[in-house]
Protein backbone atom coordinates (compact mmCIF):
# COMPACT_ATOMS: atom_id res chain seq x y z
CA UNK A 1 0.00 0.00 0.00
CA UNK A 2 1.42 3.36 -1.04
CA UNK A 3 0.47 6.98 -1.46
CA UNK A 4 0.22 7.91 2.21
CA UNK A 5 2.37 9.66 4.80
CA UNK A 6 1.69 7.00 7.44
CA UNK A 7 1.33 3.25 7.32
CA UNK A 8 -1.04 3.33 10.30
CA UNK A 9 -2.73 5.97 12.45
CA UNK A 10 -3.97 4.56 15.75
CA UNK A 11 -6.77 6.17 17.77
CA UNK A 12 -7.17 5.24 21.41
CA UNK A 13 -6.70 6.00 25.08
CA UNK A 14 -3.54 8.00 25.83
CA UNK A 15 -2.39 6.41 29.08
CA UNK A 16 0.89 6.62 30.94
CA UNK A 17 1.87 3.09 31.95
CA UNK A 18 3.72 2.80 35.25
CA UNK A 19 5.14 -0.72 35.30
CA UNK A 20 6.61 -2.37 38.38
CA UNK A 21 7.14 -5.80 39.87
CA UNK A 22 5.36 -7.13 42.96
CA UNK A 23 4.52 -10.43 44.62
CA UNK A 24 1.08 -11.97 45.07
CA UNK A 25 1.04 -10.74 48.66
CA UNK A 26 1.12 -7.11 47.52
CA UNK A 27 -1.96 -7.69 45.37
CA UNK A 28 -3.75 -9.40 48.24
CA UNK A 29 -2.91 -6.62 50.71
CA UNK A 30 -4.28 -4.01 48.35
CA UNK A 31 -7.29 -5.98 47.14
CA UNK A 32 -6.21 -5.98 43.50
CA UNK A 33 -7.73 -8.81 41.43
CA UNK A 34 -4.83 -10.59 39.78
CA UNK A 35 -4.43 -10.76 36.02
CA UNK A 36 -7.20 -8.38 35.03
CA UNK A 37 -7.73 -4.67 34.47
CA UNK A 38 -9.21 -2.91 37.50
CA UNK A 39 -10.67 0.59 37.04
CA UNK A 40 -9.63 2.85 39.92
CA UNK A 41 -10.38 6.41 41.02
CA UNK A 42 -7.99 9.26 41.80
CA UNK A 43 -7.49 8.32 45.46
CA UNK A 44 -6.96 4.63 44.72
CA UNK A 45 -4.36 5.23 41.99
CA UNK A 46 -2.50 7.63 44.29
CA UNK A 47 -2.45 5.07 47.13
CA UNK A 48 -1.14 2.28 44.91
CA UNK A 49 1.42 4.57 43.30
CA UNK A 50 2.80 5.48 46.72
CA UNK A 51 2.93 1.85 47.87
CA UNK A 52 4.44 0.19 44.80
CA UNK A 53 8.16 -0.15 44.27
CA UNK A 54 10.24 1.45 41.51
CA UNK A 55 8.48 1.61 38.17
CA UNK A 56 9.04 2.44 34.54
CA UNK A 57 6.88 5.32 33.27
CA UNK A 58 6.15 5.22 29.54
CA UNK A 59 3.44 6.19 27.09
CA UNK A 60 0.86 3.44 26.92
CA UNK A 61 -2.65 2.45 26.07
CA UNK A 62 -3.48 -0.38 23.67
CA UNK A 63 -3.51 1.57 20.39
CA UNK A 64 -0.48 3.63 21.42
CA UNK A 65 1.41 0.39 22.07
CA UNK A 66 0.51 -0.78 18.58
CA UNK A 67 1.69 2.49 17.04
CA UNK A 68 5.00 2.28 18.92
CA UNK A 69 5.40 -1.34 17.80
CA UNK A 70 4.94 -0.35 14.17
CA UNK A 71 7.57 2.37 14.56
CA UNK A 72 9.96 -0.13 16.17
CA UNK A 73 9.48 -2.44 13.18
CA UNK A 74 10.47 0.40 10.86
CA UNK A 75 6.99 1.60 9.93
CA UNK A 76 5.48 5.08 9.82
CA UNK A 77 2.96 5.46 12.62
CA UNK A 78 0.83 8.25 14.06
CA UNK A 79 -1.36 8.36 17.15
CA UNK A 80 -4.44 10.36 18.10
CA UNK A 81 -5.34 10.51 21.80
CA UNK A 82 -6.18 13.02 24.52
CA UNK A 83 -3.84 14.12 27.33
CA UNK A 84 -3.94 16.91 29.89
CA UNK A 85 -1.43 19.71 30.23
CA UNK A 86 0.15 18.11 33.32
CA UNK A 87 3.22 16.09 34.33
CA UNK A 88 1.93 12.77 33.02
CA UNK A 89 0.71 14.40 29.81
CA UNK A 90 4.22 15.68 29.18
CA UNK A 91 5.63 12.22 29.91
CA UNK A 92 3.24 10.67 27.39
CA UNK A 93 3.99 13.21 24.67
CA UNK A 94 7.77 13.00 25.04
CA UNK A 95 7.86 9.21 25.25
CA UNK A 96 5.64 8.37 22.30
CA UNK A 97 7.47 10.84 20.08
CA UNK A 98 10.79 9.39 21.23
CA UNK A 99 9.47 5.99 20.12
CA UNK A 100 9.15 7.39 16.58
CA UNK A 101 5.38 7.96 16.54
CA UNK A 102 3.87 11.20 15.26
CA UNK A 103 1.65 12.67 17.98
CA UNK A 104 0.26 16.17 17.60
CA UNK A 105 -3.05 16.13 19.48
CA UNK A 106 -3.07 19.34 21.58
CA UNK A 107 -2.96 18.89 25.37
CA UNK A 108 -5.91 20.22 27.35
CA UNK A 109 -5.57 22.49 30.37
CA UNK A 110 -8.03 22.17 33.25
CA UNK A 111 -8.93 20.00 36.22
CA UNK A 112 -9.02 16.65 34.41
CA UNK A 113 -5.76 14.69 34.66
CA UNK A 114 -3.91 12.52 32.16
CA UNK A 115 -4.93 8.87 32.32
CA UNK A 116 -2.52 6.38 33.83
CA UNK A 117 -2.30 2.68 34.57
CA UNK A 118 -0.28 1.03 37.31
CA UNK A 119 0.77 -2.32 35.88
CA UNK A 120 1.91 -4.73 38.57
CA UNK A 121 3.79 -7.75 37.24
CA UNK A 122 4.00 -10.87 39.42
CA UNK A 123 6.77 -13.49 39.15
CA UNK A 124 4.61 -15.71 36.90
CA UNK A 125 4.45 -12.94 34.26
CA UNK A 126 0.83 -12.04 34.90
CA UNK A 127 0.05 -8.34 34.85
CA UNK A 128 -2.58 -6.69 37.01
CA UNK A 129 -3.62 -3.31 35.66
CA UNK A 130 -5.05 -0.61 37.90
CA UNK A 131 -6.24 2.01 35.47
CA UNK A 132 -7.33 5.56 36.19
CA UNK A 133 -9.33 6.70 33.18
CA UNK A 134 -8.70 10.41 33.22
CA UNK A 135 -9.02 12.75 30.29
CA UNK A 136 -8.20 10.14 27.61
CA UNK A 137 -11.80 8.89 27.63
CA UNK A 138 -13.01 12.36 26.68
CA UNK A 139 -11.62 12.16 23.15
CA UNK A 140 -14.21 13.51 20.75
CA UNK A 141 -14.55 14.65 17.15
CA UNK A 142 -12.42 17.70 17.85
CA UNK A 143 -9.34 15.52 18.24
CA UNK A 144 -9.81 13.63 14.97
CA UNK A 145 -7.50 15.32 12.47
CA UNK A 146 -8.91 14.67 8.98
CA UNK A 147 -5.51 15.28 7.35
CA UNK A 148 -3.88 12.55 9.45
CA UNK A 149 -6.71 10.09 8.73
CA UNK A 150 -6.57 10.80 5.00
CA UNK A 151 -2.80 10.32 4.95
CA UNK A 152 -2.71 6.89 6.64
CA UNK A 153 -3.05 3.64 4.75
CA UNK A 154 -4.81 2.04 7.73
CA UNK A 155 -6.81 3.65 10.55
CA UNK A 156 -6.69 1.51 13.70
CA UNK A 157 -9.39 1.97 16.38
CA UNK A 158 -9.13 0.84 20.01
CA UNK A 159 -12.29 -0.74 21.42
CA UNK A 160 -11.45 0.35 24.96
CA UNK A 161 -12.35 3.91 23.96
CA UNK A 162 -15.92 3.03 23.04
CA UNK A 163 -17.60 3.78 26.39
CA UNK A 164 -18.65 7.39 25.79
CA UNK A 165 -20.95 8.77 23.12
CA UNK A 166 -18.39 11.45 22.21
CA UNK A 167 -15.74 8.80 21.51
CA UNK A 168 -18.20 6.73 19.48
CA UNK A 169 -18.93 9.79 17.36
CA UNK A 170 -15.19 10.33 16.89
CA UNK A 171 -14.78 6.72 15.76
CA UNK A 172 -17.60 7.03 13.25
CA UNK A 173 -16.13 10.29 12.00
CA UNK A 174 -12.74 8.63 11.50
CA UNK A 175 -14.35 5.68 9.70
CA UNK A 176 -16.25 8.02 7.39
CA UNK A 177 -13.15 10.10 6.56
CA UNK A 178 -11.07 6.96 5.96
CA UNK A 179 -13.66 5.30 3.75
CA UNK A 180 -14.09 8.43 1.63
CA UNK A 181 -10.31 8.64 1.23
CA UNK A 182 -10.10 4.99 0.20
CA UNK A 183 -8.22 3.98 3.35
CA UNK A 184 -8.68 0.75 5.29
CA UNK A 185 -10.14 0.74 8.80
CA UNK A 186 -9.22 -1.74 11.53
CA UNK A 187 -10.83 -2.26 14.93
CA UNK A 188 -9.56 -4.17 17.95
CA UNK A 189 -12.24 -5.37 20.36
CA UNK A 190 -9.80 -4.85 23.26
CA UNK A 191 -11.54 -6.78 26.05
CA UNK A 192 -14.41 -9.27 26.50
CA UNK A 193 -16.02 -7.03 29.12
CA UNK A 194 -15.86 -4.17 26.63
CA UNK A 195 -17.62 -6.38 24.09
CA UNK A 196 -20.32 -7.27 26.61
CA UNK A 197 -21.06 -3.57 27.13
CA UNK A 198 -21.18 -2.63 23.44
CA UNK A 199 -21.98 -5.81 21.51
CA UNK A 200 -24.77 -4.43 19.32
CA UNK A 201 -22.91 -1.22 18.49
CA UNK A 202 -19.68 -3.10 17.78
CA UNK A 203 -21.49 -5.40 15.38
CA UNK A 204 -23.13 -2.45 13.64
CA UNK A 205 -19.76 -0.69 13.29
CA UNK A 206 -18.02 -3.86 12.04
CA UNK A 207 -20.69 -4.52 9.42
CA UNK A 208 -20.84 -0.93 8.20
CA UNK A 209 -17.24 0.13 7.76
CA UNK A 210 -14.58 -2.06 9.38
CA UNK A 211 -12.30 -3.83 6.94
CA UNK A 212 -10.02 -5.53 9.48
CA UNK A 213 -11.11 -6.90 12.86
CA UNK A 214 -8.72 -7.98 15.62
CA UNK A 215 -9.99 -10.09 18.52
CA UNK A 216 -8.65 -12.69 20.91
CA UNK A 217 -10.55 -15.88 21.59
CA UNK A 218 -12.55 -14.62 24.58
CA UNK A 219 -13.51 -11.44 22.75
CA UNK A 220 -14.78 -13.15 19.62
CA UNK A 221 -16.75 -15.67 21.69
CA UNK A 222 -18.31 -12.79 23.59
CA UNK A 223 -19.14 -10.90 20.39
CA UNK A 224 -21.21 -13.78 19.06
CA UNK A 225 -22.41 -15.08 22.44
CA UNK A 226 -21.15 -18.59 21.89
CA UNK A 227 -18.72 -20.98 23.57
CA UNK A 228 -17.76 -22.56 20.24
CA UNK A 229 -14.74 -20.92 18.60
CA UNK A 230 -15.48 -22.41 15.16
CA UNK A 231 -19.00 -21.02 15.29
CA UNK A 232 -17.65 -17.57 16.13
CA UNK A 233 -15.09 -17.84 13.32
CA UNK A 234 -17.80 -18.80 10.84
CA UNK A 235 -19.97 -15.85 11.83
CA UNK A 236 -17.22 -13.23 11.83
CA UNK A 237 -16.31 -14.27 8.29
CA UNK A 238 -19.76 -13.07 7.23
CA UNK A 239 -19.38 -9.69 8.94
CA UNK A 240 -15.97 -8.36 7.87
CA UNK A 241 -13.58 -8.87 4.93
CA UNK A 242 -10.63 -9.71 7.21
CA UNK A 243 -10.70 -11.11 10.75
CA UNK A 244 -7.54 -11.74 12.77
CA UNK A 245 -8.23 -13.98 15.76
CA UNK A 246 -5.44 -14.55 18.28
CA UNK A 247 -5.43 -17.58 20.59
CA UNK A 248 -2.33 -17.22 22.82
CA UNK A 249 -0.22 -20.40 22.66
CA UNK A 250 -2.56 -21.82 19.98
CA UNK A 251 -1.37 -19.15 17.56
CA UNK A 252 -3.80 -17.20 15.41
CA UNK A 253 -6.45 -17.73 12.77
CA UNK A 254 -6.78 -15.27 9.90
CA UNK A 255 -9.99 -15.33 7.86
CA UNK A 256 -10.44 -13.39 4.63
CA UNK A 257 -13.01 -13.86 1.87
CA UNK A 258 -13.38 -17.57 2.50
CA UNK A 259 -9.65 -18.18 3.04
CA UNK A 260 -8.48 -19.49 6.41
CA UNK A 261 -4.83 -19.15 7.42
CA UNK A 262 -3.56 -20.67 10.66
CA UNK A 263 -0.35 -19.20 12.09
CA UNK A 264 1.57 -20.93 14.86
CA UNK A 265 2.67 -19.01 17.93
CA UNK A 266 6.37 -18.17 18.00
CA UNK A 267 8.25 -20.25 20.58
CA UNK A 268 9.51 -18.38 23.64
CA UNK A 269 11.81 -19.54 26.42
CA UNK A 270 10.02 -17.74 29.26
CA UNK A 271 6.96 -15.56 29.73
CA UNK A 272 8.14 -12.48 31.63
CA UNK A 273 5.19 -10.09 31.17
CA UNK A 274 2.14 -10.50 28.94
CA UNK A 275 1.55 -6.72 28.76
CA UNK A 276 1.03 -5.66 25.16
CA UNK A 277 1.10 -9.09 23.51
CA UNK A 278 -2.08 -8.47 21.52
CA UNK A 279 -1.07 -4.89 20.78
CA UNK A 280 2.26 -5.99 19.32
CA UNK A 281 0.66 -8.80 17.32
CA UNK A 282 -1.53 -6.13 15.73
CA UNK A 283 1.56 -3.99 15.10
CA UNK A 284 3.33 -6.80 13.27
CA UNK A 285 0.29 -7.80 11.28
CA UNK A 286 -0.58 -4.26 10.21
CA UNK A 287 3.01 -3.52 9.25
CA UNK A 288 3.01 -6.73 7.24
CA UNK A 289 -0.04 -5.46 5.34
CA UNK A 290 1.75 -2.15 4.78
CA UNK A 291 4.61 -4.13 3.21
CA UNK A 292 2.07 -5.98 1.01
CA UNK A 293 2.80 -9.31 2.70
CA UNK A 294 0.35 -12.13 2.21
CA UNK A 295 -1.82 -13.05 5.20
CA UNK A 296 0.43 -15.86 6.42
CA UNK A 297 3.55 -13.70 6.35
CA UNK A 298 1.75 -10.82 8.08
CA UNK A 299 0.55 -13.25 10.74
CA UNK A 300 4.05 -14.59 11.30
CA UNK A 301 5.37 -11.03 11.73
CA UNK A 302 2.60 -10.43 14.27
CA UNK A 303 3.47 -13.60 16.17
CA UNK A 304 7.13 -12.63 16.18
CA UNK A 305 6.40 -9.17 17.63
CA UNK A 306 4.08 -10.62 20.29
CA UNK A 307 6.63 -13.25 21.32
CA UNK A 308 9.38 -10.67 21.66
CA UNK A 309 7.32 -8.41 23.88
CA UNK A 310 6.18 -11.06 26.37
CA UNK A 311 9.82 -12.00 26.97
CA UNK A 312 10.46 -8.64 28.68
CA UNK A 313 8.81 -6.13 31.01
CA UNK A 314 6.36 -3.73 29.39
CA UNK A 315 4.98 -3.17 25.91
CA UNK A 316 8.00 -1.35 24.47
CA UNK A 317 10.74 -3.44 22.94
CA UNK A 318 14.13 -3.01 24.58
CA UNK A 319 15.75 -3.24 21.13
CA UNK A 320 14.61 -2.19 17.67
CA UNK A 321 12.21 -4.87 16.47
CA UNK A 322 13.23 -4.11 12.89
CA UNK A 323 16.77 -5.35 13.60
CA UNK A 324 15.56 -8.60 15.16
CA UNK A 325 13.00 -9.12 12.41
CA UNK A 326 15.66 -8.77 9.71
CA UNK A 327 18.02 -11.16 11.47
CA UNK A 328 15.27 -13.74 11.74
CA UNK A 329 14.00 -13.22 8.19
CA UNK A 330 10.60 -11.71 8.93
CA UNK A 331 11.36 -8.53 6.97
CA UNK A 332 13.83 -7.81 4.21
Amino acid sequence: MTGAQFDVVAIGNAIVDIIGRCDDGFLERHGASKGIMNLVDTDRVATLYSAMGPGIEISGGSAANTAAGIASLGGRAAFIGKVAEDEFGRIFRHDIRAAGVAFNTPAVAGERATSRSLILVTPDGQRTMNTFLGISTELDQGEVDPAVIQNANIVYLEGYLFDRDEAKAAFRQAVDIANKAGRRVALTLSDAFCVNRHRAEFLQLIRSGIGILFANESEILSLYETENFEEAARRVAQDTPLAVLTRSEKGSLIISNGERVEVAAEPISKVVDTTGAGDLYAAGFLFGLALDYDLAAAGRLGSFAAAEIIGQIGARSEVKLSNLARIRGFIG
